[in-house]
């Protein structure tokens, strides 16, 4: 399986500029409308399904006993051509 970056950026920001980030992100999400990702000259726009598959990880990284790095990881996953079409019974 090949894996392509369509979108990626890292910068740092104050905890209040994540959490609007966040939030907008939340916002489209609840409200079923797409999610456009932006930086520099790079975008990438996503349509989520209604359904989709939900990870939160959360890491240390560095040496045993030592200073380390903790990371909260969010990811978002469905299958590409996902369709929201609903079930009926004719």
């Amino acid at each position: 399986m090949v894996e392509t970056v369509l979108f990626e950026n890292e910068q740092v920001l104050d905890r209040s500029a994540v959490a609007a980030y966040l939030r907008t992100v939340a916002d489209s999400l609840e409200e079923g409308s797409e999610i456009t990702l932006s930086a520099g000259s790079q975008e990438a726009t996503f349509a989520p399904p209604s359904q989709v598959e939900f990870e939160v990880k959360a890491e240390r990284e560095g040496p045993e006993g030592g200073d380390g790095e903790l990371s909260i990881e969010l990811e978002l996953e469905w299958p590409e051509n996902a369709t929201d079409t609903e079930l009926s019974i004719e």
